[in-house]
């Protein structure tokens, strides 16, 4: 039995800054749970960590389930409407989708011990675990930072999760392997001080070349497309950088930055992007907070203008050319070389060919495993690694279309390798055609989900070969087989309905005084070339006629489609018109007597309604990096009086002095964005702008706060006794309330100035 707890099990074993981190989030835990910090503070700060809450309609999921069967322990909480009700999801980062044999064995161990036993694939690489309490999850980040994995900023206004082509270093097309470069600028932003104050979530997204879809750079807030040019006689390698994509309500395509940026100069490229964008955003109307209103209503040219101009202001760093240091991962290589090789090539069967592509080295292929709707278990997980470690070397990746890939898999070891996924439940075949259906939780779990993206798109898989199957045939016609299908519970496009031929998003209408889950019909979306071309909106349809929607406009493009022509250009050249008359009869709904079931939605049996949809978390608060300073003066204001119960006088007297460092910052950072945490230089500030005028003291009449400041600072360090540390403590608590009353009385004054100072003032 284990008695030690994971913090002393795995200490020394994590990176120090990230088990510092963990501390302050477990810390702020205790916080919240006393009721001693604010609610949109915390919510951001454990958005942050990528815990997030998640949706419940009357205990029960959309598939069916109950959520007392999925590791719900109901002992555990704390009563009625309080975070600690039910389990949440954790959002977990993997850079570029890649993943080592060990640490996908390790989050098998996490899905079995705080989840419901289902690791989750997402649309950017990550992973998911749904029905997890938050009490684990202090201890479930520790475990996976001791693998080199981080869930900081997996969600809230924040840098997502940086993605990357799943074939990077093994595409026969691509210009060169992008991974080492995704990897750097990932970890380069990871907690900078420019990525702290974004009004909204920025997402990043790499790609070895422009004519595939596995970077989809085309949608993102920066695209990066590898290119290389002469320059000297020497072949020089740089990126193509795009930025303003995105999706959502409102798509817009990324726009060309620069057409080639050195490899040298994309780190500083990228930070002054950020800067741009936490100057310029949207901070009031969260609905066009995303970069992609900064381009579109400021233009390309006055955004390569701001850009130019902070990336001239920007200090020479030395981590622009040694971003990863310690985190730098070693070269992925295959576990077989030379003679090796020499083995004829094994047969697969007809229908797991299309998972099976060539890598530009000879005698090696990916191998992609299909996981339905992107989920697997941990005994798949573990029988996978255990795959990879035998055939191909330590790693893998994850996909876009949430899937697994093996890679450098010898030609000679295809057949045994399918045989092996067989006996695992997961040799489907048809990976990247349309049963291979793309799609976000929608109404299971997530609080902004309308209609049942996972239940339709299970639905789909299930009837695809019988609706179109040729008679005699067990298989699709291959203009159809290769099509993409996309679906989200909702406008926000998580299952990136836009770029599908048919792309699917849940709505809901008022049809006889009840309502009616639909899907709105989104046609000819550009999956090839980095999706760079949005679909059609046709109209809305009934969520059970969702299938006969799909035989219908497949067959009609089978049927009407000129030679070599897409189904995009198919869609385009037969217009809306067209496609109407095709499904017209298909949108009507009958009163509720005649059709009952079009009133029920996929894998629910109960009337529609719209549950218990609310706030969406993913966005994240708008949370200023004053309150942040003051979040974090609790925490260390907290932890002082912890060690002061624990006897450590000097490590109590150390953390007062933090706090109060902390909470002077928040009282100063409206009048400096720019001021930095350490102690010396906030405390010099703070005197002189503050202090020293009597402005902060006469906030809080009957005492000058100020002072304890002052002396902390002036002892720091001395030989403390336990008395001598408590009314140190007491007297930073002093200067935290005083910091707040400050605060208060200056925010309708300084508000609207200092939000202008932020925005004009650079970050850095």
């Amino acid at each position: 039995m284990q008695t030690k707890s994971w913090k002393q099990l795995l200490a020394g074993a994590l990176h120090e800054p990230w088990a510092r981190e963990i501390d302050a989030y477990e810390s702020q835990l205790a916080l919240k749970r006393e009721e001693r910090l604010d609610d949109k503070v915390f919510a951001e700060t454990r958005l942050r960590r990528g815990a997030y809450g998640q949706r419940y309609d009357n205990g029960q999921r959309h598939d069916g389930t109950q959520s007392q069967a999925l590791g719900f322990d109901a002992s555990r909480t704390k009563g009625p409407n309080t975070l600690w009700d039910a389990p949440g999801m954790q959002r977990i980062k993997i850079p570029s989708g890649k993943l080592t044999t060990e640490q996908l064995e390790l989050l098998c161990d996490l899905a079995e011990e705080y989840s419901d036993q289902i690791l989750h694939v997402t649309t950017r690489q990550d992973i998911q675990l749904h029905y997890v309490h938050i009490d684990d999850t202090p201890d479930l980040m520790r475990r996976l930072a001791a693998v080199g994995i981080t869930t900081r900023e997996a969600c809230g206004n924040s840098v997502r999760n940086v993605t990357a082509c799943h074939l990077a270093g093994v595409c026969c097309d691509e210009q060169f392997d992008v991974t080492p470069y995704a990897d750097a600028l990932a970890f380069f932003l990871l907690g900078h001080p420019a990525t702290q104050d974004l009004g909204r979530k920025f997402k990043v997204a790499f790609s070895g070349c422009d004519e595939n879809a596995c970077g989809l750079t085309g949608f993102h807030d920066i695209g990066c497309v590898a290119k290389t040019r002469s320059n000297n006689g020497q072949l020089e390698r740089g990126f193509a950088v795009y930025v303003g994509g995105g999706l959502g309500p409102v798509p817009h395509a990324a726009e060309l930055l620069d057409p080639f940026v050195p490899v040298s100069e994309l780190l500083p490229l990228a930070l002054a992007v950020c800067r741009v964008f936490a100057r310029f955003g949207e901070r009031e109307n969260r609905s066009r907070a995303r970069m992609k209103f900064v381009v579109m209503k400021q233009g390309i040219e006055q955004f390569k203008h701001w850009v130019a101009e902070e990336r001239a202001r920007l200090k020479p760093d030395p981590r622009w050319l040694n971003p990863l240091g310690e985190f730098a991962r070693p070269a992925e290589a295959p576990k077989h070389h030379g003679a090796e090789l020499s083995a004829p090539p094994s047969p697969v069967s007809k229908h797991f060919l299309p998972n099976v592509q060539a890598q530009r080295q000879a005698g090696f292929h990916t191998l992609t495993i299909k996981l339905p709707l992107g989920d697997f278990t941990p005994t798949q997980g573990r029988g996978i690694a255990e795959l990879a470690r035998r055939y191909t070397g330590e790693t893998l990746r994850t996909t876009v279309e949430q899937n697994l890939v093996l890679r450098w898999v010898r030609s000679s070891d295809l057949a045994a390798i399918e045989g092996e996924l067989a006996a695992l439940g997961l040799d489907e075949g048809g990976a990247g055609g349309i049963s291979d259906i793309t799609s976000c939780p929608g109404t299971d779990t997530c609080k902004l989900g309308i209609s049942s993206s996972r239940g339709l798109a299970r639905e789909l898989r299930q009837r695809l070969k019988v609706l179109h199957s040729v008679p005699g045939q067990d298989e699709l016609p291959a203009e159809v087989s290769k099509l993409h299908i996309k679906c989200s519970g909702c406008f926000n496009s998580c299952g990136q309905h836009h770029v599908a031929d048919l792309g699917f998003l849940g709505v809901s209408r008022n049809v006889n005084g009840r309502r009616v889950p639909h899907f709105q019909l989104v046609l000819g979306g550009s999956w090839e070339n980095n999706a760079r071309e949005f679909g059609l909106a046709i109209g809305a349809v009934p969520a059970k006629h969702v299938p006969e929607v799909v035989t219908l406009l497949t067959d009609a493009f089978t049927q009407e489609r000129l030679p070599d022509e897409s189904f995009r250009d198919w869609t385009h050249r037969a217009g809306r018109r067209r496609v109407k008359e095709l499904i017209g009869s298909l949108t009507e709904v009958p009163p509720f007597e005649a059709a009952p079931e079009l009133y029920r939605d996929w894998g629910d049996p109960r009337v529609f309604t719209i549950g218990d949809i609310g706030v969406g978390e993913c966005a994240g608060e708008v949370i200023s990096p004053s309150q942040f300073a003051f979040a974090e003066s609790e925490r260390l204001i907290f932890d002082a009086q912890l060690r002061l119960d624990d006897g450590d006088a000097a490590g109590a007297q150390q953390r007062a002095l933090a706090a109060m460092t902390a909470a002077a910052r928040a009282v100063c950072l409206p009048l400096d964005p720019s001021l930095g945490e350490d102690v010396g230089d906030v405390g010099a500030f703070f005197d002189a702008r503050l202090g020293r005028n009597g402005s902060f003291d006469a906030a809080s009449p009957g005492g000058r706060f100020s002072r304890h400041f002052a002396k902390a600072r002036e002892t720091a360090g001395a030989p403390v006794t336990l008395a001598r540390a408590r009314q140190g403590v007491e007297e930073a608590q002093l200067f935290i309330d005083a910091a707040h009353a400050y605060d208060s009385k200056h925010d309708r004054a300084d508000g609207a100035a200092s939000a202008q100072v932020a925005r004009a003032e650079p970050m850095l």
